[in-house]
């Protein structure tokens, strides 16, 4: 039933789509402002400061990638869901009905808000991040796209990309637990905020191998932006091999995993929703 207060626009399909994808646009950005902020005032700031690393760490990389994904999600999640990563939308276009036709336009979208969040990093860490690497090399690139082992551990593309799976396929899984209501799903709408939490626990269990991306837009939008303002290395790893594609492909394939695994292992279990007692069941 449509609200008969509604603008006549705002139910069309066109216009729906377009508020949809300007929610995972705007989620996230987000996102990416937090995220990627977080590592510039780590990596660049720190590295100016006495004793080094005075302006955070590890931790605060990991609650503030948390933060960022929770405050995303409530940004987007009334109009769009609030996939914010194609790994996301892929696997709920492939296990939970999400329209295939949406899913090029929602990645689309993901990209370009993880793109532009990142020029906005990028353009007001520029003295800091030029002081801290006149060279804009790895030691900075990292502020916006991962690295096998962050750049300094002796991991390989091949050792990324299983990382990248099990790390992607760890949080679809958890994902689509928090979120199925069949399930124990959160109330009081702390959906945003439990789902950040798993992003902070996987950066604290799961980020040494490769920087945890598991999100393809996460990655190649700061990726992209990074190299059209001066990291020519973007699309390479501290090896010289071509390492971009990575965090695309692992993202992908763990979140159909995780997916995959949920269904198996917990849906097909699950007893089928029943309506509360004195309700009207909602008509089909």
């Amino acid at each position: 039933m449509t609200d008969p207060k509604a603008a006549p626009e705002a139910n069309h399909p066109r216009s729906a789509l377009i508020g949809e994808l300007c929610a995972e646009f705007a989620g996230t950005m987000v996102l990416i402002l937090f995220g990627c902020g977080v590592v510039a005032q780590v990596v660049a700031g720190g590295a100016l400061t006495k004793p080094p690393g005075g302006l955070g760490a590890h931790d605060s990389i990991a609650w503030a990638w948390g933060l960022g994904v929770t405050l995303g999600v409530y940004v987007a999640a009334r109009l769009s869901g609030a996939h914010i990563n194609p790994a996301v939308t892929v696997s709920l276009a492939a296990f939970k009905g999400f329209p295939w036709n949406k899913v090029l336009p929602y990645v689309g979208a993901q990209t370009l808000g993880a793109f532009v969040g990142a020029l906005l990093v990028r353009w007001n860490y520029t003295e800091a991040l030029g002081h801290a690497d006149p060279g804009h090399t790895f030691k900075t690139q990292f502020v916006f796209s991962t690295l096998p082992g962050n750049g300094v551990l002796p991991v390989s593309e091949w050792g990324a990309l299983r990382d990248q799976i099990i790390g992607t396929a760890i949080l679809v899984l958890l994902i689509f637990a928090v979120t199925d209501l069949l399930n124990s799903a959160p109330k009081a709408n702390l959906g945003p905020l439990i789902i950040g939490l798993i992003v902070v626990a996987i950066g604290m269990a799961w980020g040494a191998d490769a920087g945890y991306a598991i999100n393809p837009a996460r990655d190649f939008g700061p990726r992209l932006a990074s190299f059209l303002t001066g990291y020519e290395s973007a699309w390479r790893d501290q090896y010289g091999d071509i390492y971009f594609w990575v965090p695309i492909v692992g993202p992908l394939v763990g979140g159909l995993i995780g997916a995959a695994l949920y269904q198996v292992l917990i849906t097909r279990y699950l007893p089928v929703a029943t309506p509360e007692v004195g309700r009207t069941p909602t008509p089909e």
